[in-house]
């Protein structure tokens, strides 16, 4: 009995110990943050972000300190003035990798929520027949960003189409005016991290990568028009100064 026992508590004990270690390796490399209690919503809070890469699929890692995508914005009713929310890695990567034109402003990944329009009309999310109606459930899109002073000193803004031009643009792009694709990358929440799994035509194209981590709130013009989406509220930045430290498998 007294064998027995050891070898149980030992059993058990190793069980811990290969849990704490997986639970501390979901944190290991890329970038840490530390914590902000003063934002408002912890879900929002980046303590981490990384990105891995293997075969041809590159994750896209972020961990908040609270609960990954249990805040989402409240509809208004209209498009006008309507809010996005999003977990976001702005990257190095030229912008025709992923069929843009090149360098055509900052490629970034962004997993986003938007209770009162839907920009994946391919993709019915909510699996009801109906692809039109869920732009409130977690997405991901591929977003250009630019600077624009017309969102405020220092704002990010989603590149616009101008009118009368035929940019090159992604496959799946939705049809907005604007530099913005919809893959239809599943994102995948997991207590308090989201990641996102892309494929890549050859994954060599993102081997000098670099790397940030962003939450935010956007919004959409008040009068639907250049600028049609822009960035209202950064909430956190993984680097705090948005330097794009993180490199790829590190």
């Amino acid at each position: 009995m007294k064998h027995f026992r050891s070898l149980l508590i030992t059993a058990v004990s190793s069980q811990l110990l290969s849990t704490a270690c997986a639970a501390a390796g979901v944190h290991s490399g890329g970038i840490h943050a530390v914590e902000s209690p003063a934002l408002n919503s912890s879900s929002f809070d980046i303590v981490h972000a990384k990105v891995t890469t293997s075969n041809r699929i590159a994750t896209f890692h972020m961990g908040v300190s609270g609960r990954a995508g249990a805040n989402k914005p409240a509809a208004s009713g209209q498009l006008a003035g309507s809010q996005v929310f999003s977990y976001v890695w702005p990257t190095n990567i030229n912008s025709a990798v992923v069929g843009f034109e090149s360098k055509a402003g900052i490629l970034a990944l962004a997993v986003t929520s938007h209770a009162d329009f839907d920009d994946t009309p391919l993709y019915d999310e909510n699996a009801d027949n109906n692809p039109a109606n869920d732009g409130d459930i977690w997405h991901s899109h591929w977003v250009v960003l630019e600077s624009n002073e017309r969102c405020g000193p220092g704002a990010l803004g989603v590149v616009d189409i101008p009118e009368g031009t035929q940019p090159r643009l992604p496959r799946t792009w939705p049809g907005l005016p604007i530099l913005l694709d919809s893959p239809g990358w599943d994102p995948v929440f997991n207590e308090d991290t989201v990641e996102v799994k892309v494929a890549f035509d050859d994954i060599d194209q993102t081997k000098d990568m670099r790397f940030d981590g962003v939450t935010a709130g956007l919004r959409v013009n008040n009068s639907v028009h250049a600028p049609l989406l822009w960035v209202v509220d950064v909430m956190d930045v993984a680097s705090g100064d948005l330097s794009l430290p993180g490199k790829a498998n590190r």
